[in-house]
């Protein structure tokens, strides 16, 4: 997944917020080659173009298709169901945790963040995923 000419690893965000799309990216940025995506629809989009992350952060409230959705789209798929992706969301009912975790999400963390925190998170699941060396 990893090309020889960008070793990064390629992350794609679907964030509708722009603060927070600017946020993710001041944080993940330096280490992580991002793409942003403002809702599930144009994140299927943009991986049935050929764009293929090695990791999903997706919100879990956007418009048009939802994170929740964006899950259960993507491990219907047969090309798609191994994508690790990672609900980052404001929301924090347990019930939907439980519900994306469920669905098929590799970790699910909460709004607001510590950044630390979502880069121990980023490593661990790209690890579970044999992504990484982290």
């Amino acid at each position: 997944m990893n090309q020889q000419n960008n070793p990064k690893i390629h992350i794609l965000l679907v964030e509708d917020d722009e603060f927070m799309q600017a946020i993710l990216k001041e944080i993940l940025q330096p280490r992580y080659r991002i793409d942003i995506r403002p809702d599930g629809i144009d994140a299927l989009t943009f991986l049935q173009n050929g764009n293929i992350p090695d990791l999903i952060i997706s919100d879990l409230n956007t418009p048009n298709m939802s994170g929740l959705e964006l899950i259960e789209q993507l491990k219907t798929s047969d090309f798609f169901s191994s994508l690790p992706i990672m609900i980052l969301s404001g929301e924090e009912s347990s019930n939907k945790r439980i519900k994306c975790l469920e669905a098929g999400a590799d970790d699910f963390m909460v709004k607001p963040f510590n950044p630390a925190e979502l880069e121990a998170r980023i490593k661990m699941v790209l690890r579970r995923a044999g992504k990484s060396n982290f």
